[in-house]
């Protein structure tokens, strides 16, 4: 079964808090959503589960939630 191909979100800060993208990436409906999902282990960064909200993401780290996946990249 094929990959869903991974969004790129536009990030005007390099890092980004785990919370704040997975809001901006619309992975997260709210906050409270992604501490929840977070809490529930459903969150993978390049390819390990993450639990915390304040991991710092750098240009290019792979998030995943399920089948959908998405990853900052600088705003140009």
């Amino acid at each position: 079964m094929p990959r869903s191909p991974i969004l790129d979100v536009p990030i005007s800060e390099d890092p980004i808090r785990l919370g704040q993208f997975l809001k901006l990436a619309g992975l997260a409906e709210h906050g409270g959503h992604a501490k929840a999902l977070l809490e529930a282990e459903e969150v993978l960064v390049n390819g390990r589960v993450e639990t915390r909200r304040g991991t710092q993401l750098r240009a290019g780290d792979v998030v995943a939630i399920g089948d959908r996946r998405a990853r900052p990249v600088p705003l140009v």
